[in-house]
């Protein structure tokens, strides 16, 4: 299906529109002082807003499972599905990290602004000589748990390939049997042909022979014997006609 026509983009494009809003008052957000009615305004804005795009974002994933059950009816391929679920997962990521930053700024308003600007270093994962050493840690380990899920996921995939193959190799079985039986049907009705072509030469043979002695009696008795011959053959089909029909 086209992306233009796909109804994943056009969700795409606007829960990536509302992240872009997000990020832009996000960063509004940051150069407010604290412990301002507008900081406190922007806060419960940026909340709800990181709500509703989770929300969104759940429903997405919830489409793209669904989709996964069937790629083909919808047009799509397993490379697709995972470019899907990568661009869903970092949605996400996006949309937690301002979360955790704005519910952390929200706790530290009254610790000062420095407290705050750690705080929100620390959950945006910026570089510093603090996050190093964790960053890595998490990388690795977020590195790990992409690698177990991609073996899982193709180990997941040759199952199901190797009982679509089972599955094939007994239709095919199925559909062997059933050609041999026609062919040993077949085989049989050609052998019973032959014996009836057999027969038939056998009949013709006999009546040729039977015309011939008939003509030649028909020749040697005469006109008044031909005569005779006739009525004796009608009175004996009479004979024969009441036989059959009338007992």
């Amino acid at each position: 299906m086209p992306s233009a026509q796909d109804p994943f983009y056009v969700v795409k494009e606007e829960i990536q529109d509302s992240i872009d809003k997000l990020q832009s008052t996000f960063h509004q957000w940051e150069r407010i002082p604290s412990d301002t009615g507008e900081q406190v305004h922007l806060t419960k804005e940026l909340l709800a807003a990181c709500d509703s795009i989770e929300w969104q974002v759940d429903e997405l994933d919830k489409a793209i499972s669904v989709a996964a059950r069937d790629p083909s009816w919808y047009g799509i391929d397993e490379v697709e599905l995972e470019k899907r679920r990568r661009w869903t997962s970092t949605a996400r990521t996006q949309v937690s990290t301002m979360k955790r930053a704005v519910e952390a700024g929200k706790e530290l308003n009254g610790t000062g602004t420095t407290s705050v600007s750690g705080m929100r270093r620390e959950l945006m994962r910026l570089p510093d000589s603090h996050q190093a050493g964790r960053s890595n840690r998490y990388s690795a380990q977020d590195n790990d748990d992409l690698i177990a899920s991609e073996s899982d996921r193709q180990m997941l995939l040759i199952k199901q390939q190797d009982e679509e193959l089972d599955e094939l190799s007994a239709s095919v079985q199925r559909i062997g049997g059933v050609g041999l039986t026609i062919h040993e049907e077949l085989l049989a009705q050609d052998k019973i042909i032959d014996e009836l072509g057999m027969e038939m030469d056998s009949t013709s043979n006999r009546l040729d022979f039977v015309q011939k002695k008939l003509a030649m009696v028909m020749k040697k008795a005469g006109a008044k014997g031909q005569i005779m011959m006739i009525l004796f053959l009608v009175v004996l089909f009479i004979i024969l006609f009441v036989l059959v029909f009338f007992t």
